[in-house]
């Protein structure tokens, strides 16, 4: 019995749903039917008096063609093309020889026919398009009054150094939208609101890749590049958004300007605490260049003097020389991060010198093979040697830094490999190592000051600033650091291309500008 009352309803439910339709239909018959029955009767009170007062064939036409014109500000041709007839039957039968009858004795007589029937036409076609055109003014407003909304509840929202949820859920609000995702590009992080049933985040971020706007209707997903002064910034999707085609660009230029209020902010901030930070880490610099190089002379001397005291044993000879090793390479790294800091604050002046450049990436990575990194280097030389002007303690510096990143972002065991190769009046020394890779959204980022990405913030500490001096220290020599496109999917390459000088007369000129 469940069974069969279930299935009498859903029956019943289907049939209401089958007649919905046909009542439309029949509402609008109903409503032209009404129309052509006012007009009807109107003609009639009008043909009833004019008959009355004995009025003229012109009078009359004059008469009904004003109904008609009235009639036809209805919009409803149908309608008004009835109206017409029934007209121009009255103005036969009435007014017309010969009289009371429907002969049609001269045939200019059916110029009356076509005059209502003409007019009845413009005039319902303009009140069409006038409505039409009204129809598309509302919804235009409507429009208009949703952006103006959303702008204003985002310009009340206090600013922020990043986009959260709560800077998309007036998007979703607003415009009853599923889902928003926003993709910034500058701080490579995905943001939502609302719940995607079609995996929009993925989608807003692939929209960023490939620099390609999108409209899936099948899934009713949109996405859009966010473009702030020409370049592209981010990318913003929309899921169950109506109208996408009007509407996504407009919401894509509030969330665009949204996008650079806080980046602006972001920007404001940064510069606020960096100028903080640098007067902190000016007294800290001055203070580790007194406490640390103190210390370690006096160790280093300690060592030496040790060792010529007198003969010692095989072990206590190891030790000693262990302590000398580790406490020069301390003060090498020490060296290292003064300097570091002090180009990164400085400009960078180079002190020119004649210099063999193979030779002098040999001894850089021949003092970091004698580490204990937990990795193998190999040195491939695609010359013997270059000769070139520049200022060996800089460009050791960057080969040194260029090093470190690749032995510090690769796997224990791996090997880092170093090739030189003499090409077109410059030198490339490039950097390899296997494990680790940069993603494409990171890339355009890696040599800026204190940038590190999020692989490398989870493998190891460091302070963001050695591909920044690196970077420094080849323009400061006319040359440049690159990081080269992948050619494996676990691997980086970094490439430092300094320009090699061809006279010592060139050499001379730059010596002397350096100086």
């Amino acid at each position: 019995m469940l069974f069969s009352c279930s299935k009498r309803q859903t029956s019943f439910g289907e049939f209401v749903n089958a007649v919905q339709i046909p009542n439309a239909r029949l509402r609008k018959l109903f409503r032209c039917g009404a129309r052509i029955v006012t007009g009807w009767v109107v003609l009639s009170v009008l043909a009833f008096i004019s008959y009355r007062l004995h009025f003229s064939v012109a009078a009359v036409a004059s008469v009904f063609l004003v109904a008609v014109m009235i009639e036809s500000l209805s919009g409803d041709f149908s309608a008004s093309a009835a109206v017409s007839l029934i007209a121009f039957a009255y103005l036969d039968y009435f007014f017309t020889d010969p009289k009371l009858s429907f002969v049609v004795a001269d045939p200019s007589d059916f110029l009356d026919l076509i005059a209502f029937l003409l007019a009845a036409l413009v005039i319902t076609r303009l009140v069409s398009r006038l409505r039409l055109q009204e129809r598309a003014a509302q919804v235009e407003r409507r429009r208009t009054e949703r952006l103006f909304r959303l702008a204003q509840e985002l310009l009340t929202l206090e600013p922020k150094t990043a986009i959260d949820s709560t800077c998309l859920e007036p998007f979703c609000r607003v415009f009853e939208m599923r889902a928003v995702s926003l993709f910034d590009q500058e701080t490579s992080e995905l943001h939502s609101a609302g719940e995607s049933h079609a995996s929009l985040g993925d989608r807003t971020r692939d929209a960023y890749l490939t620099q390609k706007d999108s409209d899936d209707h099948l899934t009713r997903v949109s996405t859009r590049c966010l473009r702030i002064a020409g370049k592209t910034q981010g990318a913003i999707g929309f899921e169950d958004l109506d109208e996408c085609n009007l509407m996504a660009g407009p919401l894509a230029a509030i969330a665009a300007t949204v996008l650079e209020r806080t980046q602006a902010f972001r920007s404001a901030s940064q510069a606020v605490a960096t100028a903080q930070s640098e007067a902190y880490r000016s007294a800290i610099l001055d203070a580790l260049a007194h406490e640390f190089k103190t210390p370690l002379a006096t160790i280093l001397a300690a060592a030496g003097g040790l060792q010529e005291a007198g003969p010692l044993k095989p072990a206590q000879m190891e030790m000693t020389e262990t302590v000398e090793t580790e406490a020069a390479h301390l003060g090498q790294l020490t060296s290292r991060l003064l300097r570091m800091a002090r180009l990164d604050r400085d400009e960078v002046r180079p002190q020119m010198e004649w210099i063999d450049i193979v030779s002098l990436a040999e001894q850089v990575v021949e003092r970091y093979s004698k580490l204990r990194t937990g990795r193998g280097i190999s040195l491939l030389k695609g010359c013997r040697s270059a000769e070139t002007i520049i200022d060996p303690e800089l460009v050791r510096l960057a080969i040194s830094q260029l090093l470190d990143n690749a032995c510090k972002y690769s796997d224990l065991g791996s090997t880092v490999t170093v090739t030189i190769d003499d090409q077109d009046d410059v030198i490339a020394i490039r950097v390899s190592n296997t494990g680790s890779s940069i993603s494409l959204v990171e890339r355009h980022r890696v040599f800026d000051r204190y940038y590190r990405g999020t692989e490398a913030r989870n493998l190891a500490s460091g302070s963001g600033l050695g591909l920044y001096v690196a970077r420094k220290i080849a323009l400061a020599h006319g040359g440049r650091l690159e990081l080269e496109d992948p050619t494996a999917a676990d691997g980086t390459t970094f490439r430092l291309i300094i320009p090699v000088s061809k006279s010592e007369a060139h050499h001379y000129d730059l010596s002397t500008a350096a100086n």
